[in-house]
């Protein structure tokens, strides 16, 4: 029987506003916050709370599908087969989160022979709704928790640029022109931290010191909308180490639907697995996304980015 993936998204979105209700009244002053990693790696009750309640929904949902989630995975037990899975993240940017910084959100994906299905990134401090179907596009929305006619905005089909069509989208630059989003991650120090931070360096020098120029380096703090803001033609590139499956598996749909690409983060992977931990993401455009990847490959040099599975 085939899957009926319209039907699991509206059930994504239905359950990513009440997370995103529950993040909303979170008390910020009281919250309590642990450490997993380090410092700079950390969990907070209300992370553990959302979970737990996306976890209920979507087993009552569907209680054939398997459930991958941030707070319950366990490192080498954890695995994402081929059954269909939900992969979710409950607040992805939960940095920003606890510094009531407005950019993090609810990350739900569904995940099929390890390909990402439908994908919805939910922003609830500003009410910003990402959605994508396999097969049917991908859509943004303002206001998306208003009732309709009462300020909800319409969807806009992604890229914003272009008609909704990927391929129509202006075509990409070399990085000179180039707005591109790089995060540090939590792991600061190591082989991966020292090519991470060469890379930045050489991205941001200038032609005569051999590196990329690059038009503009951001930092969202959360992968998922990092991933969506290329979906969007927001930004034109990102690239990461360190992420898990649940960080990119709900934009990883979304970027598809709007024409991206979604490569591996060092050179020559031209395909990825849902599990690789290093991404690289690239929106739609007319022309030039090959070439992009290329140039940006040729600044990590030699290195690779490794993270256990």
């Amino acid at each position: 029987m085939a899957l009926d993936l319209q039907a699991v998204h509206d059930t994504l979105v239905s359950v990513a506003f009440e997370a995103g209700r529950m993040i909303l009244a979170a008390n910020l002053s009281g919250i309590s916050t642990d450490t997993k990693l380090n410092a700079v790696d950390i969990v907070t009750e209300t992370d553990q709370a959302v979970e737990r309640l996306v976890s209920s929904r979507l087993r009552a949902a569907y209680p054939d599908f398997d459930f991958v989630g941030e707070e319950t995975y366990k490192p080498g037990v954890t695995r994402i087969s081929d059954a269909p899975t939900f992969v979710v993240d409950p607040i992805d940017g939960t940095q920003n989160f606890v510094h009531a910084f407005p950019n993090a959100c609810v990350s739900l994906g569904l995940v099929v022979d390890r390909v990402p299905a439908v994908g919805v990134v939910y922003n609830p401090f500003q009410d910003l709704l990402f959605t994508g179907v396999k097969g049917k596009g991908s859509f943004v929305q303002r206001n998306a928790s208003l009732p309709a006619g009462r300020g909800r905005g319409d969807k806009q089909r992604l890229p914003l640029l272009g008609g909704g069509a990927g391929d129509k989208a202006p075509r990409l630059g070399d990085l000179s022109t180039s707005l591109v989003s790089i995060e540090w991650g939590s792991q600061r120090d190591g082989d991966n931290f020292e090519l991470k931070a060469r890379t930045f360096r050489r991205l941001a020098a200038s032609r005569e010191l051999g590196g990329g120029m690059t038009g503009g380096l951001r930092s969202l703090g959360s992968a998922a909308l990092n991933i969506c803001a290329c979906a969007a033609g927001q930004l034109d590139l990102y690239w990461e180490g360190g992420c898990y499956a649940w960080d990119v598996a709900a934009g990883w749909c979304i970027l598809n639907e709007a024409g991206g690409m979604m490569v591996g983060g060092n050179p020559g992977q031209w395909d990825t697995e849902i599990d690789s931990r290093v991404y690289m993401a690239v929106r739609g455009a007319s022309g030039g996304q090959r070439e992009l990847i290329k140039e940006f490959w040729g600044l990590i040099g030699d290195g690779r980015l490794e993270y256990k599975h």
